[in-house]
């Protein structure tokens, strides 16, 4: 069967985008150790005859298309994330399902980076269409640092673009449907670690020493504070401690406690603040009881913002070509991206498509989740209309 007459890619392409998607999601990589996964987009660039594609970040690549037409010389960036996640895939029914233990796309980034591939071969075929640039990142790391979104920013890749282009897919949307909002879709992830210092004593003297258990526990409850009190309800701000280890028996007075955790915050006036808060009240609290605290606060993505006029764009697009009922309105999430480095570069617009279905409804970072094939295509053909749309608006 060909491809309609509208379409912006060619039967081979197709085939290409969904045999990415397989082969990726038969054998997923981690972050940072995406060596195999670079090659297969490599070897899929070069068999359709686009062989520039650069490395970066070591796992990653990119390549950049140049159209040959008259016209204005913009320069469009968008990003297929390619790493998996360190879960244990239960889907027996995929033929395709992961064969490494332990290890799985449960983002979907294997259909992230088909769609990346299948913007890449079209604009690749259609140069002769259109004026400037078109830079497609196969992008590592997503999910775990050191985060490649940060390499992106840092090696100025973005330097000289106009515009950028991200996309997820969501089980909470149905299949169809598109959707974006302007302003942060995402919040920010900093990461803190926390020594509590405390003094040894045996369990029958507490007096005797400095109990950094207790310390531990009020700073649990009174960091909570922070957000409730001291942080505007729409911001959705969040405190996460996920560890916590101390104490070596039950009659001595722990002298140490070490704990990790998250700061996410959609607001960038906000994000240091919030930081200097976790820091300020562990050091007090630790003073207060006699203790001492050490706070190490790693920064992490930014949040994603998305450009108004982008979203105006999208939104007229996926109206014009999928009908008006298509296009959603997100709301913002907790969750982040390391896409928003490549948002606090240039304007950037991050959307939705929907997966959910029959047999498809598990959240992302679930051993079931899936999506189906039938939703890669029809999301790399708007994707390479949008950006066509960018380049020529």
């Amino acid at each position: 069967m060909s491809a309609p007459s509208n379409s912006f890619l060619s039967d081979a392409e197709r085939d290409a985008v969904i045999e990415l998607r397989h082969v990726l999601h038969r054998e997923p990589e981690l972050s940072n150790a995406e060596w195999k996964t670079q090659e297969r987009i490599r070897g899929i660039l070069q068999r359709f005859g686009l062989n520039g594609s650069k490395p970066f970040h070591n796992t990653g690549l990119y390549v950049d298309i140049d159209g040959t037409a008259s016209g204005p010389k913009r320069s469009i960036a968008m990003r297929g994330d390619i790493d998996a996640l360190p879960i244990q895939e239960a889907r027996e029914d995929l033929p395709y399902r992961s064969q490494v233990d332990g290890v799985m796309h449960a983002c979907g980034h294997d259909m992230h980076a088909s769609i990346a591939l299948g913007t890449a071969l079209a604009f690749h075929r259609l140069r002769n269409n259109f004026a400037g640039r078109v830079r497609v990142f196969f992008q590592p790391a997503e999910e775990a640092e050191p985060l490649c979104g940060r390499t992106v920013m840092e090696e100025k890749l973005l330097d000289g673009f106009d515009r950028a282009v991200g996309f997820h897919v969501s089980p909470g949307v149905p299949v169809g449907k598109f959707g974006a909002h302007e302003g942060a879709v995402t919040q920010s992830a900093d990461q803190f670690e926390l020594t509590i210092t405390g003094k040894m004593a045996h369990g029958a003297s507490p007096h005797d020493g400095v109990d950094a258990i207790a310390i531990a526990g009020a700073f649990v409850n009174e960091v909570q504070k922070v957000v409730s009190r001291e942080m505007p309800a729409d911001d959705n701000a969040i405190v996460t401690i996920g560890t916590i280890h101390g104490g070596t028996a039950t009659n001595i007075i722990c002298p140490s406690v070490a704990m990790e955790g998250t700061i996410r915050t959609r607001s960038s006036e906000r994000r240091a603040l919030l930081s200097q808060r976790v820091r300020e009240v562990a050091e007090g609290v630790a003073s207060m009881h006699r203790g001492q605290a050490e706070c190490i606060i790693r920064k992490g993505e930014p949040a994603v913002v998305n450009d108004a006029e982008m979203v105006r764009r999208f939104r007229q697009l996926v109206h014009d070509v999928a009908g008006g009922s298509a296009f959603i309105e997100t709301k913002q999430g907790a969750g982040s991206d390391d896409f928003g480095f490549y948002s606090a570069c240039v304007p950037s617009i991050y959307f939705i498509f929907g997966s959910r279905a029959p047999g498809n409804e598990s959240h992302l970072h679930t051993p079931t989740f899936g999506a189906s094939d039938e939703i890669v295509i029809p999301t790399a053909e708007l994707t390479v209309r949008y950006i066509l749309d960018l380049l020529n608006s």
